[in-house]
């Protein structure tokens, strides 16, 4: 279990802003910060990992303290067991794909699982190039090994994918999913991205001005609609259940998560993350496949 009760003001270019935060993670949990710009989500990743300092407060992870402010505890960044992956990606440009790796090796580990991990986040054939020989989505999927390869307790993801094309993301979406069920990891992950969210994240929580607005399920947190008679739009398939005789279609649209209803003759051929657009006149939407 992770504990975070911490306070911290913020000076943003909106004004001063007071980051006030008391959470518990469950062990082995996929977590996301969702929020705007500002709201203080990479805060409180750093302040977890322990780049950063709250004013007050403390963080106890598996029931060890790693910050007290009033018994002046603060563990190093480096004995947290904490793996970051940032959105620029922050390689060495002058050591390899694997140079990079065993630089975060942990003292005692043997080179060879810099290998098993490569292998799994399908690096192998890219061990002896340089971060300028790689494309943005090789370079992430080399940063996200490297924050692998020092076994950490805790995964933190500041939006790690958002600067690569909805192909690629898509793709190493599946990667981060893969690797967080392999590894057996607590992984908190800041995005903006409800479908990303959605497709990842068991639970989220949603800061709002340093605050928490509300934490739940990706479905309790997004939901705004239920399912409509009416509309016309192109979303992001990203559920399909059964209901009884009908089929539930859960849907990124926008900036929010909708859902609508199907046939069985109708979901045939979809699959999560299909474009699709939905267009009714009458009760029953039909579905098209983009």
């Amino acid at each position: 279990m992770i504990h975070i009760d911490i306070v911290k003001p913020l000076n943003l270019a909106s004004g001063l802003m007071d980051l006030e935060v008391n959470i518990k993670i469950k062990d082995g949990a996929f977590i996301a910060f969702y929020g705007q710009s500002g709201a203080g989500k990479t805060t409180l990743l750093r302040i977890l990992s322990g780049l950063e300092i709250a004013k007050k407060g403390k963080i106890e992870v598996g029931g060890e303290v790693w910050f007290n402010s009033s018994t002046k505890i603060n563990k190093p960044a480096q004995k947290r067991g904490v793996g970051f992956v940032f959105q620029d990606f922050a390689l060495f440009p002058n050591m390899t794909v694997k140079e990079n790796l065993l630089y975060a090796l942990k003292k005692g580990d043997t080179k060879t699982y810099v290998d098993e991990v490569m292998e799994v986040v399908g690096l192998s054939e890219l061990h002896t190039r340089y971060p300028h020989q790689l494309s943005g989505g090789q370079k992430q999927r080399v940063a996200l090994a490297r924050a692998v390869v020092c076994k950490p307790k805790i995964l933190l993801l500041d939006e790690p994918l958002s600067a690569l094309d909805a192909q690629m993301r898509s793709k190493l979406q599946d990667k981060l999913l893969e690797i967080h069920k392999l590894f057996g990891m607590t992984t908190v992950l800041v995005s903006h991205d409800v479908g990303e969210i959605f497709k990842l994240c068991s639970d989220v929580v949603w800061i709002e001005n340093g605050h928490i607005k509300s934490q739940g399920t990706p479905k309790q947190i997004f939901f705004k609609h239920k399912t409509s008679a009416a509309f016309e739009f192109i979303g992001e398939l990203l559920e399909i259940t059964q209901n009884e005789m009908i089929y539930i279609l859960v849907l990124h649209v926008g900036h929010e998560v909708i859902k609508t209803i199907a046939t069985k003759d109708e979901i045939v051929g979809l699959n999560i993350g299909d474009r699709v657009r939905v267009i009714t006149k009458s009760f029953h939407p039909i579905i098209e496949k983009l």
